[in-house]
């Protein structure tokens, strides 16, 4: 059971002083009945609520931001370490969430989650290759050289070929580094191979959508417009 307010914020209605107008307008139904008290206790899988007549338990998709802090592995459920769902709001439990791609357990920063199967393929799939952009603390300061390198494509120790990626020194051990591509421990491995080996990482922006001020930790809902500026609409 969960309030009826935190399940339409869930749904992606709009924030809590949105749904609270929502309610009050009378716009909500729950088992065809006007329901404008948003702390009703319901249970979302048996009692069909709607908005203006549209079901919301089927037609409404998730996609959730979170500003990922270091010590959880990117994984839906691990034996041995905490994971970034413990980090969601309760009020998604009951949704099948599955995080957008994956950041390894030392960095920090934007990670999406959705149950759209269709978003994620999208946004991980290679073929598309959806910028990401990251910020890194490293040993060393980056030259032109290296930005070079980075442009060209680099090769890996173990043969691992590079798609051109964009290298921005920042200044004496700080750069941005834009990669089109999420292989394994990529960013870090890149920055090794020219001797500057990554003390601190953190993503930023994934597609054309920022990280901003949103709270090491903190977790926001996404907007339809943003979603859908995710899709490349």
């Amino acid at each position: 059971m969960e309030r009826l307010d935190k399940f339409l914020s869930s749904q992606g209605i709009g924030t809590r002083s949105q749904v609270k107008n929502i309610l009050k307008a009378g716009r909500v139904t729950v088992d065809g009945v006007p329901e404008g008290d948003g702390g009703r206790k319901i249970d979302p899988q048996s009692q069909r609520v709607a908005l203006d007549g549209e079901e919301l338990t089927k037609v409404r998709r998730v996609v959730l931001m979170l500003n990922k802090p270091e010590g959880f592995v990117t994984a839906t459920e691990d034996a041995r370490e905490r994971t970034v769902m413990e980090l969601l709001p309760r009020e998604y439990a009951h949704r099948k969430l599955r995080p957008v791609g994956r950041l390894d357990k030392a960095t920090e920063g934007l990670l999406l989650f959705t149950d759209d199967g269709d978003l994620l393929h999208r946004l991980i799939s290679p073929k598309n290759e959806v910028a990401k952009i990251y910020y890194a603390r490293h040993e060393g300061t980056a030259g032109e050289a290296d930005v070079a390198a980075f442009r060209e494509g680099l090769v890996l120790a173990d043969g691992t070929r590079c798609l051109p990626a964009w290298l921005e020194p920042l200044g004496p051990g700080e750069s941005r580094v834009t990669v089109r591509e999420g292989k394994y421990h990529q960013v870090r491995r890149m920055m090794a191979s020219r001797g500057m080996p990554v003390t601190y990482l953190a993503r930023q922006q994934e597609g054309g959508l920022a990280l901003g001020d949103l709270p090491r930790g903190g977790v926001r809902l996404l907007t339809e417009e943003e979603v859908a500026a995710l899709e490349g609409k």
